[in-house]
């Protein structure tokens, strides 16, 4: 089933990842996530805005044991962009989405397992045996591949690992590298489920903010890429929207004349759908499009406007089939 629903700004109504808890095992290949039959999602609450991504679960165990499971968070996968806006999480090296979690009102110490992928492949391992920090996005990391020997620099950029710069900042042309791997990471803790009884799990942290300095998606198709359908496919861009968009533009006939920025969040959902039945009963998302100037645009269904700036979805036995995109346009002030 696709979703299909769109709110605008000033209307009554409109991500590399965010994402649904699920149950995880440690297997020598690392983490694996695994359906659980006898734990139902019950409830999730989602809250998403540019500043923070906040989610409050209820779990039922239907069984009549308890169940110790390892619970496990995977976290939007982060792709490095050193020439574009995106707001990347900025925390501490061992926790850069500022990520928290309670169990039942008891704060809870997750474990980080992170990953460095490049061309599918896991290339952890080489980063820790060059020193290099695992998140690419990091000023230690840019540094630290900047600094590489030649030999080892053109490892990585065979490996898709690393990508050159050329450029002359007024003292004549420079050659720097920058770390292209993309960073994973997942939260997972131990977790006991009482039997026929219901837990409350509630996490909070930074997403990771994409985005463009103008608007890109009214662009004319180039080559084999058209931007207007894959804004549409993705972020279920209707005419209404586009509409409101194109009702700013002082130049008709070219986008970047609207006074806006794009900004993109994106949540996995999918892993929602690991727990008993499959589907989560009783589901509520809320999105902050922040001012009330902005416009933003997702897929969903019966989507309903219930502040200035905030847009409720609430759905019951809902099987997340794909994943939640969100844009939002934010207005700027005009010269």
């Amino acid at each position: 089933m696709r979703l299909s629903a769109t709110a605008c700004a000033f209307l009554a109504f409109v991500p590399s990842a965010v994402a649904n808890d699920t149950a995880a095992v440690l297997t020598t290949g690392g983490l694996e996530f695994v359906n659980q039959s006898q734990i139902a999602m019950e409830r999730e609450e989602l809250f998403i805005s540019k500043d923070e991504i906040r989610v409050v679960y209820t779990f039922r165990n239907d069984s009549d044991v308890d169940h110790d499971l390892l619970v496990a968070f995977p976290m939007p996968d982060i792709v490095p962009n050193h020439w574009s806006p995106v707001a990347f999480p900025m925390g501490p090296s061992d926790n850069l989405f500022e990520f928290e979690t309670t169990f039942n009102g008891e704060r809870v110490d997750a474990t980080l397992h992170e990953y460095a992928i490049a061309a599918g492949v896991d290339r952890t391992k080489l980063l820790q045996k060059l020193d290099i920090p695992i998140v690419p996005i990091s000023q230690e990391a840019i540094d630290a591949v900047d600094a590489l020997d030649d030999q080892t620099t053109a490892q990585l950029l065979h490996l898709g690992m690393a990508v050159p710069d050329e450029f002359d900042a007024g003292e004549g042309w420079e050659k720097h590298h920058w770390p292209m791997w993309t960073y994973r990471a997942t939260y997972t803790w131990e977790a006991t489920f009482p039997a026929g009884e219901t837990v409350e799990v509630v996490h909070r942290y930074k997403p990771s903010v994409g985005g463009t300095v103008g608007i890109a998606f009214l662009s004319e198709p180039y080559e084999d890429y058209d931007p207007a359908a894959e804004y549409l496919d993705k972020y279920c861009t209707d005419d209404a929207f586009i509409a409101a968009v194109k009702k700013t533009m002082t130049n008709p006939d070219e986008p970047w004349t609207a006074p806006f920025t794009e900004s993109w969040i994106s949540y996995i959902l999918t892993t929602g759908g690991n727990w008993a039945g499959g589907a989560i009963e009783n589901f509520r998302l809320v999105i902050d499009k922040g001012d009330e100037a902005n416009l933003v645009s997702f897929c969903g269904e019966d989507v309903r406007k219930i502040g200035p700036t905030t847009f409720e979805m609430v759905k019951t036995d809902f099987w997340p089939e794909s994943e939640l995109n969100i844009l939002i346009l934010e207005r700027q002030e005009q010269m």
